[in-house]
């Protein structure tokens, strides 16, 4: 009599992916948009992990801004390419905005890599993967960031002319999200314990001028602002020329709006503005930074300068500084100037030397220490609405609707005093400030 074979049915498991994020808040935002279609589609996601798999998928997402952040992006392909070849993970796709400028050079030079994708191939990004765009997920994302606070892109791209910047190459022009679907999508984040949204675009006082015929940023933030358990809106990024003075009166109208402006003002210099290609004169631009400080006393202003810029004399560069010493903003970084091919810069001379455009940068930062020192000072005594970010080294950290994630102060509240849970907001007097750093104690 013979055996009867019953053959049974080869499960296939889907390889991991490991999503790698460099640059900016932007790039956060698409990987966790990528993520959360690949999680849709049955696929084992993880952002960045070190515990790698032999069949792992490992998708990089790169940052072309300027020299630094292309440098870590190349660095970071090598390092997975030489592991693919060595066998400890399986494909390696890159994506973002280094791939998107640099593709064909990318190609020539990496060969072992599996894929090159730009910015905006997500749906490409999937079939190469082996999932599908789900259409039904448009909104849904996988958050890197902890619960509590999520990076909102409201759109895409930038029509602005600056001299120096490659977004537009990279990005490309100015795509704004429509009212209704950022609503769905806060609304979707809120249900799963968000509290916080930060608002990101490369101009958030461009939105709508492509789809409603006008800036509509006031309108948005009144929408945004209804959703039901969103408790901070912060702004991040917003272009002084032309900016829309009605987002002020919201502002004030609405307390779940954050006092708090990210405003990059580039330089000051009459002839630096007009070389950069900024669309203001410097007393148009301390115009703007008065202006919003009238309409909104107690703001807090962040912005970011660049110094060695082409044509930069040491006078553009102290009359910046007296500038800076001036205005004492709340909030200030400073990165050297980077000459980016296919600029409208990139004709004229890199005539600063690097050893200077540093020296320049770290001078106006330590112009902005002792302003962050002098202002934290004043904070002693005062108690704060505090966001608590994580727990780290015996104390509870959190921010003030002041301070943006990563780039701004932090409150240190000592955990052998206090308890606060981690995506909580708790009423904390401050005893004790140092340059960026701020220490107190929890009160009911």
């Amino acid at each position: 009599m013979r055996t009867k074979i019953i053959s049974k049915p080869i499960l296939t498991v889907k390889p991991r992916v490991n999503v790698v994020t460099l640059g900016c808040s932007k790039n956060i935002y698409d990987s966790e948009v990528l993520m959360g279609q690949l999680k849709g589609n049955a696929y084992d996601v993880v952002h960045e992990t070190d515990k790698l798999r032999d069949n792992d998928i490992i998708v990089i997402n790169t940052c072309g801004f300027i020299d630094n952040a292309k440098q870590e992006s190349i660095d970071t392909i090598l390092q997975y390419s030489e592991l693919k070849e060595q066998g400890k993970v399986g494909k390696v796709i890159v994506t973002g905005c280094l791939s998107e400028r640099y593709k064909p050079e990318l190609e020539a030079e990496i060969t072992n890599v599996d894929a090159y994708f730009g910015t905006n191939d997500l749906q490409n990004i999937l079939t190469n993967i082996g999932a599908d765009y789900r259409h039904e997920l448009i909104g849904e994302r996988l958050l890197t960031t902890p619960s509590h606070f999520a990076y909102f892109k409201i759109a895409e791209g930038c029509n602005r002319p600056c001299s120096f910047c490659a977004i537009p190459l990279m990005r490309g022009k100015h795509v704004s999200t429509p009212i209704d679907q950022l609503v769905k999508n806060a609304e979707s984040l809120v249900k799963n314990g968000t509290k916080e949204l930060i608002l990101i675009a490369q101009d958030l006082t461009y939105y709508g001028l492509d789809l409603y015929g006008k800036r509509n940023l006031d309108e948005l933030l009144r929408r945004l602002s209804d959703v039901y358990g969103v408790e901070w809106i912060r702004m991040q990024y917003a272009y002084p020329a032309g900016f829309p003075m009605e987002v002020l009166d919201v502002m004030n109208e609405r307390d779940n709006i954050c006092k708090y402006m990210d405003m990059p003002l580039q330089h000051i210099t009459d002839n630096m503005l007009k070389s950069m290609r900024r669309g203001l004169t410097k007393q148009k631009t301390i115009d703007v930074v008065n202006q919003i400080r009238d309409m909104v006393p107690g703001i807090a202003m962040r912005t970011t300068l660049i110094t060695g810029y082409p044509g930069e004399t040491q006078r553009d560069f102290e009359e910046m500084a007296q500038w800076v010493e001036d205005t004492k903003f709340d909030r200030l970084g400073c990165f050297t100037y980077s000459h980016e091919e296919k600029t409208h810069a990139h004709s004229l001379i890199d005539d600063v030397p690097e050893e200077v455009k540093q020296e320049r940068a770290d001078a106006i930062m330590e112009i902005q220490q002792g302003i962050s020192f002098d202002k934290n000072q004043e904070k002693i005594g005062h108690t704060f609405k505090v966001l608590i970010d994580k727990k780290d080294e015996g104390y509870f950290v959190g921010r003030t609707e002041f301070d943006s994630p990563e780039v701004d102060n932090e409150v240190l509240i000592d955990a052998s005093i206090d308890y606060a849970a981690v995506g909580s907001f708790v009423n904390v007097k401050i005893d004790n400030a140092e340059d960026f750093d701020l220490y107190g104690q929890i009160v009911k």
